[in-house]
């Protein structure tokens, strides 16, 4: 039988029986768990075939001991290096014959990436789907712990869960006695998007001492006229920057002719790392100590630590 047939054909041979269900074969003592959509989720007892469709996913997976199990992963999993070797199988639109034709008996994916559709296809091929979502700090410290615990691999993702712990806790204790200036984080310029309650990064510039002028936004990522932003006046601006995501490098140079921003009075427009903010796994630790740097650099002057 050749390796890679049409959609059509997989899904036909799947319905017949022809072509063996890999979770239900791996699954003769499976365990039932709840992700973050509700969903009950029938796994294997050790998935042992993993694709992951977001960056952040893989990173925890690295980070946790399982890379032998990793079978799959996205165009943007690129940390640790070794990622990059893993088979592709897409990201916002995933190739599913590439999918089932890596048999895999678990796929992790984030819940804002991955379209209904794409979704209700993989449950008709029957293969267990388990959907993360965090919108706090403390959600994506969660996550890493409950991989852990359905992978039994649950003392490695303590050992990376307290780790990351220690080093918030040492970050808070750089800020704690310091001014919380007004931070806007620019996720686009044209039209201006912004970070609000709802997502893990208002609470991370909340850790890293800064005070995030769209608080009291309604949604998570906010559009916001420059009639708000000027009535808001932040202190620092913040622009999320990296090789392939993020916003392009000197795009802080347009908001120079808001010469009545503080920010730009106080010229503390700052640009941080993209690729350690944009994903909630085991590195968003060291994306909030950038912020911290960029909001609060007195804070590292060993002079003035505390």
């Amino acid at each position: 039988m050749a390796r890679y047939v049409s959609l059509a054909g997989l899904v036909a041979l799947l319905l017949f029986g022809i072509l063996p269900l890999t979770a239900l074969a791996a699954a003769a003592d499976p365990q039932i768990v709840v992700d973050d959509l509700g969903r009950s989720v029938t796994l294997p007892k050790t998935p042992r075939r993993i694709i992951s469709l977001a960056p952040s996913i893989t990173e925890t997976l690295f980070a946790i001991g399982l890379d032998t199990r990793v079978v799959g992963v996205t165009q943007f999993c690129d940390y640790p290096p070794e990622a990059q070797a893993k088979p592709q199988v897409g990201y916002t639109h995933p190739n599913l014959e590439a999918i089932v034709a890596l048999e895999p008996d678990l796929i992790l994916a984030p819940r804002e990436l991955l379209r209904v559709d794409i979704l209700g296809k993989l449950e008709q091929l029957q293969i267990p789907t388990y959907i993360l979502d965090a919108t706090t700090v403390a959600d994506v410290l969660a996550r890493i712990q409950t991989l852990g615990r359905i992978l039994e691999a649950s003392a490695a993702a303590d050992d990376v869960v307290h780790r990351m712990q220690k080093h918030i806790g040492e970050i808070k204790a750089r800020t704690a006695r310091l001014s919380r200036p007004r931070v806007l984080y620019v996720l686009n310029s044209e039209p201006l998007i912004t970070i609000g309650p709802g997502s893990y990064l208002q609470e991370a510039i909340e850790i890293a001492g800064g005070s995030n002028v769209a608080a009291r936004a309604r949604v998570a990522y906010p559009r916001l006229s420059m009639e708000a932003v000027l009535q808001e006046d932040p202190e620092v601006i913040l622009f999320p920057t990296g090789r392939a995501e993020g916003i392009v490098e000197g795009e802080e140079e347009r908001w120079q002719r808001w010469t009545t921003l503080s920010a730009i009075r106080l010229k503390q427009l700052r640009r941080v790392p993209n690729e350690l903010l944009n994903r909630p796994g085991p590195r968003i630790v060291q994306g909030i100590e950038a912020l911290t740097r960029a909001i609060h650099p007195e804070a590292f002057d060993e002079r003035k630590a505390p």
